[in-house]
């Protein structure tokens, strides 16, 4: 049995991690640590950490992961490079699995489009990403991590291309469209178009409720506590599955 501690529990995906641990017969839940916490309330020592919080917290709790050599899953976003580096320079010290999307299969999915496109090399590579009407950023941090994930595979030869409005031009071979649709209550729909000549391939990935990112955490959480010291991501997670 793992026993996690919870930093940022009263958030909403900290009560969804803690909803998927009550049902898990596997993990354990240690304790929740909110903003009105202090680490003197912790009752000993976790297996792991996972922190859904924010960055100023999410330094706080990693604080006392160090002193403490306990590892540590950082769901966290938005940190500043000098906080960044912190992080960097304290998975020296302890095992550190951090990502910024946590859904497993998300991160499946990019492993299996980049291992695509350089068999596919002489196809049109589109990406098309649709979410709710209250996401403010296009295009999705997903979506660039998987025009990143393809690029790097292609020895970062290609770049990318947003908005076609305004050229007049036919497509570039070596560019990857993006596009953004927002409308409803989507979560997040990812696609990744490979038009060739006469036939194309079309790989998506839906996710239609957010405790796709809690199970990814925690399966996060049972892999970290079984690695040596250094900064870990879900890439990490799915080559250790042989995928």
């Amino acid at each position: 049995m793992i026993n996690v501690l919870i930093n940022g529990c009263g958030g909403q995906m900290g009560k969804e991690v803690l909803n998927q641990i009550t049902f898990s017969e596997n993990y354990s839940f240690f304790f929740g640590f909110d903003r009105n916490s202090s680490i003197s309330d912790i009752p000993g020592v976790p297996d792991v950490i996972i922190d859904f919080s924010t960055p100023s917290a999410a330094m706080n709790i990693l604080d006392y992961a160090k002193a403490n050599k306990v590892p540590i899953v950082i769901a966290t976003t938005g940190f500043t490079d000098e906080q960044e580096k912190i992080i960097k320079d304290t998975a020296k010290e302890i095992p550190i699995f951090k990502s910024s999307n946590m859904s497993y299969e998300t991160n499946l999915f990019i492993s299996l489009v980049s291992k695509l496109a350089p068999v596919l090399n002489d196809s049109d590579i589109e990406i098309v990403e649709v979410h709710h009407n209250r996401k403010v950023d296009a295009p999705s941090g997903t979506a660039l991590m998987i025009a990143n994930g393809i690029n790097k595979s292609l020895d970062n030869s290609m770049h990318y291309e947003f908005d076609r409005h305004s050229k007049k031009q036919p497509r570039d071979k070596k560019e990857i469209g993006i596009h953004s649709v927002r409308g409803g209550t989507e979560v997040g729909k990812h696609s990744v178009f490979f038009f060739g000549d006469n036939e194309s391939l079309e790989i998506s990935h839906t996710v239609n409720s957010r405790s796709v990112f809690a199970k990814g955490a925690i399966k996060a959480a049972g892999f970290i506590v079984n690695q040596k010291n250094g900064l870990y991501d879900m890439n990490d997670l799915v080559n250790a599955n042989n995928i």
